[in-house]
């Protein structure tokens, strides 16, 4: 379907639009184009079986790939410095998938507590079920992990800059500890792409919900898991029986020996014929190629989403009736600080958390007195979204592991679009004027 050609730019703003497949090599369209198929034709008897028998790679099914999706699992491969990514059906998909494709009944995998409400769900309540335990570490003290780590450990997992607590992850601390111990470190990407490259600080595995900024419009929901290609799972082959002993799902093959000759993607390999196969959590060739395009202006998008959060952060420090307002380039924190600028190097990001002084009622008021926002469960789209977590992306949780994730009862969360400054802040200003309005007449009475 497709030319691909070599760039050898490592700049995010030339990659996005020229990474991978470049159009389609036989109509001559410049844009990559929708494969809606559900399967492909074998040249012949021989073709097929060397395809089933992972000879060669290529197109078999829909569900197990699709050249559209795979035009955006180069793209991304590519904006993380990875080899190999994998597109699935959402973000939570790849957190689950990334997991799974390491852990068995009875094994365990050392989490962050700092997580976005449905990962935490997901980590402390589902995998429990199907026999994989999460242990939480705090990673204000990154030996947290390596004291929660056993011999039954199969990953740490992480986000970047999590949300919504937003105090930006020591990748590179926790990435070492794994590695003397054998340990790979998942990074949940989601929040900070083009700002932060995990892989480049240790990290072996990125996962993105592309639901957020990658998409950028909130048309598509999707996700994706990138193989880095850099951890030895053969060096630790007691540690990984998923990757290193024979799997009777896949005619005994041992993936680590399996794709030797094709590179170290082994890992992801085995996440595409197994798990994507037998559970079917693929993305749709349409949802693909609307993250394509997203990725093509992905990285100026991210510049107007750092500049209005700043922008955003210090207007909102400023105001009277704002407690706290909880940013990556304003933290209070030392350490903090440094992580910020360590790892964000792109930028602090969109994302903006604030607690109101009048304390919870008064941010419900704020939340209903906005007129540009969106109050939707989301962020990373262009347009400007506000959202009250501890009544809705986090209310599954108890008090105590709300306020573990970074959310109070009066805390607002705000993901800053690419609107006119002057704009958002109008729109904000005049939330806040009526919420504290609202207050006042409420305690006068």
């Amino acid at each position: 379907m497709t030319a691909t050609t070599t760039i050898t730019s490592k700049n995010p703003e030339t990659l996005m639009l020229h990474a991978g497949p470049r159009g389609d090599a036989g109509t001559g369209a410049v844009a990559v184009p929708i494969v809606q198929s559900t399967s492909f034709q074998f040249r012949n008897t021989e073709h097929a079986a060397n395809l089933f028998a992972l000879k060669e790679l290529g197109n078999i099914y829909s569900r197990i790939g699709n050249p559209t999706c795979d035009a955006l699992e180069q793209k991304i491969t590519a904006l993380e410095g990875g080899v190999a990514a994998l597109a699935v059906s959402s973000g939570q998909a790849a957190s689950a998938m990334a997991i799974q494709n390491l852990c068995r009944p009875g094994d365990n995998v050392v989490s962050s507590t700092d997580l976005y409400g449905g990962t935490w769900n997901l980590f402390a309540n589902t995998l429990s079920s199907m026999g994989i335990t999460v242990r939480f570490a705090d990673p204000a003290d990154p030996e947290s992990f390596r004291r929660a780590t056993d011999e039954r450990t199969r990953a740490y997992y992480a986000e970047t800059l999590p949300n919504p607590k937003l105090t930006v992850f020591p990748v590179a601390e926790v990435a070492a500890i794994g590695r003397a111990l054998g340990v790979p470190l998942i990074m949940d990407n989601t929040a900070a792409p083009v700002l932060c490259r995990p892989l480049e600080h240790g990290a072996a595995i990125v996962v993105h919900s592309t639901t957020k900024y990658i998409g950028g419009h909130g048309t598509s929901i999707g996700g994706v898991i990138v193989d880095g290609g850099n951890f030895d799972w053969e060096a630790h082959k007691k540690r990984f029986p998923t990757l290193n002993e024979p799997d009777p799902s896949y005619h005994g093959a041992i993936w680590t020996e399996a794709v030797k000759p094709m590179g170290p993607i082994a890992y992801i390999i085995r996440a595409r014929c197994v798990l994507l196969r037998d559970m079917g959590m693929c993305m749709s060739p349409f949802n693909a190629f609307q993250f394509i395009q997203g990725l093509e202006t992905l990285p100026l998008r991210m510049r107007e989403h750092c500049r209005n959060g700043g922008a955003v952060a210090l207007h909102l420090q400023k105001h009277p009736q704002v407690s706290r307002v909880i940013y990556p380039g304003l933290h209070e924190d030392v350490e903090q600080r440094r992580r910020a600028s360590k790892y964000l190097t792109g930028g602090f990001g969109g994302i903006v958390g604030f607690e109101l002084a009048a304390g919870h009622e008064a941010g419900a008021r704020f939340i209903d007195a906005l007129k540009m926002f969106f109050h939707v469960a989301n962020i990373g789209d262009a347009r400007s979204l506000a959202i009250h977590p501890a009544s809705t992306t986090h209310s599954q949780l108890n008090g105590e592991d709300q306020l573990a994730s970074g959310v109070t009862p009066g805390f607002v969360r705000l993901s800053v679009g690419i609107e006119h400054i002057d704009d958002i802040i109008a729109d904000l200003d005049q939330a806040l004027r009526a919420a504290t309005a609202t207050t006042r007449k409420s305690k006068a009475a």
